[in-house]
């Protein structure tokens, strides 16, 4: 129902800061809860940062805790995440996610979230 890409990636140095894009198509998105996983090399992919429809829950996982922050922009159809004091072990590709229902239940499982970007490379060098 809604499709997701990913932009903002590229490689940083340690220290500093990147803002990853989440554009969805359609005009809808406001209805979706927001979603922000990121997957290193032979990991599992796992839940970094969510906003609710309607922002009124946020959610981060606490290693990014003060260094992160997920927004949205409902009339842009975008969402964002900011991320600061990026350190080397926030290498990942990070993906967009989206949901209408990730709030009423385990919002970190990733099978609570029904669309998906194709992610974006982020690589921090130190």
């Amino acid at each position: 129902q809604v499709q997701l890409v990913e932009s903002g990636g590229g490689l940083v140095q340690a220290g500093g800061s990147l803002r990853l894009s989440c554009a969805a198509s359609g005009r809808t998105f406001s209805i979706y809860d927001v979603g922000w996983f990121h997957q290193a090399p032979g990991k599992e992919r796992e839940l970094v940062a969510a906003i609710s429809s309607g922002r009124t829950s946020i959610h981060y996982t606490d290693s990014v805790k003060g260094r992160f922050t997920i927004s949205r922009d409902d009339a842009k159809n975008t969402a964002y995440l900011q991320m600061n004091s990026l350190k080397p072990e926030d290498t990942a590709i990070y993906y967009c996610a989206a949901s209408t229902t990730a709030f009423f239940g385990e919002t970190m499982n990733p099978r609570r979230w029904g669309y998906w970007g194709q992610g974006t490379q982020v690589t921090v060098s130190s």
